[in-house]
C-alpha cells in the first residue's frame, strides 16, 4: 500500500541531527583474483561443487567463501548453480552469490521487512538491525530518471506492480546482491565464457542509481521521512559503505568490463556522480566522497 504524503512549507527534515563528520577512509577487502586454482578446474565435477566454491573463494575472495560457509545449508543453492563444468560453474557463481546473498540478508532471523534490514557486506564486516522506518515506494524515483540506460532493470524493479511497491528495505537489498554478485564474478573472470554475468556491473551501478534517486525524493518529498533516516547512524554508515563499495568494485572490474557489463554500466555510474547525486550522498553521511580516481574513498 502507498502512502500520499503531503508536503509541508516548513522544512521538517531541517530538524534532522547534522551527521558527524568522518575521518577520511577508503573502502577495500581482501581479493587475489591471480591466485591459482588450475587444481580446482582439473577436478571439479557435480558433486564436489560446494567444496570447490569454498576453496576457489577462499583463495581469491574471502568474503565469498565466509558467505558459502554461512550459507552452506541452505537448499536452494541448487538452483542457481551450474554444474555441468567449471567454465559454467564460474558464470553461475554471479547469479548464486547475488542469490545467496539476499538469502542472508533477509533472513527472518536477522531483517524485519521494513522495519529493520541487515547486509553481508565481506567477510569482516557485515551491518544488522540497520532502521529503515518503512518509506515510500520506489517507483517515485521514476520521474527522476529520464534516460533509457536502466530501462530493462527498471522494468523489473520500478514499473513492475508489485516490485515497484517495494521500499527502502528493497532498494537496499538489491543493491548489496549485486555488490556480492559483481566481485564474485570479477575473481573468476578469466574462466567465464558465456553471457550469464554479462551485466553484473550494470546491476551494481543501477541499484546504486536507485538508492541515491530514492535519497533524494525522501528529502524532497517525504521531509518526515527524511528526518527518521537521517537520525539513524547504522543507515547513513550503510549508505557511505555501499557507495564507496560499489565505486570499489566498479573499478576493480573495469578491465573486463566487455563480458561484466555493457558500456551502459560506465554511462550511469557518470550520472551517480551528478552534482544533485553527490549532494545527496554528502548530505545524507556527512562524508566527502572523491572524485577523482580513488572514488572508494573520502576526503
Amino acid at each position: 500500500m502507498t502512502a500520499t504524503v503531503a508536503l509541508s512549507l516548513i522544512p521538517v527534515h531541517a530538524a534532522a541531527a547534522a551527521p558527524a563528520p568522518h575521518a577520511p577512509f577508503c573502502y577495500g577487502e581482501p581479493s587475489t583474483p591471480a591466485a591459482d586454482i588450475s587444481d580446482l578446474k582439473a577436478r571439479f565435477s557435480a558433486t564436489n561443487w560446494m567444496p570447490t566454491l569454498q576453496e576457489m573463494y577462499r583463495r581469491r575472495w574471502p568474503s565469498g567463501e565466509k558467505l558459502a560457509i554461512a550459507q552452506e545449508k541452505d537448499k536452494y543453492w541448487d538452483q542457481f548453480v551450474n554444474k555441468r563444468n567449471f567454465e559454467g560453474f564460474a558464470e553461475s557463481m554471479m547469479v548464486a552469490i547475488h542469490e545467496e546473498t539476499h538469502m542472508w540478508d533477509l533472513d527472518p532471523a536477522r531483517t524485519r521487512w521494513d522495519v529493520h534490514t541487515a547486509s553481508w557486506i565481506n567477510a569482516s564486516q557485515q551491518a544488522t538491525t540497520v532502521p529503515l522506518h518503512g518509506g515510500f515506494a520506489r517507483r517515485e524515483i521514476l520521474p527522476l530518471i529520464t534516460d533509457k540506460l536502466s530501462d530493462s532493470m527498471d522494468g523489473i524493479y520500478l514499473r513492475d506492480s508489485q516490485q515497484g511497491t517495494y521500499k527502502l528495505q528493497g532498494v537496499l537489498a538489491e543493491l548489496n546482491a549485486g555488490l556480492m554478485g559483481l566481485p564474485a564474478a570479477t575473481v573468476v573472470q578469466e574462466h567465464i565464457k558465456g553471457v550469464g554475468a554479462s551485466n553484473a556491473r550494470d546491476i551494481a551501478a543501477t541499484n546504486l542509481r536507485y538508492l541515491l534517486l530514492y535519497l533524494r525524493i525522501a528529502k524532497d518529498k517525504h521531509p518526515d521521512y527524511w528526518a527518521k533516516i537521517k537520525n539513524e547512524p547504522k543507515l547513513r554508515e550503510l549508505v557511505l559503505t555501499q557507495f564507496l563499495r560499489t565505486a570499489y568494485w566498479l573499478d576493480k572490474s573495469a578491465p573486463y568490463a566487455d563480458k561484466l557489463g555493457s558500456p551502459d554500466a560506465d554511462k550511469i555510474t557518470a550520472s551517480n556522480y551528478s552534482a544533485a547525486n553527490i549532494a545527496i550522498v554528502e548530505e545524507f553521511t556527512g562524508a566527502t566522497v572523491r572524485r577523482d580516481t580513488d572514488k572508494h574513498c573520502t576526503t
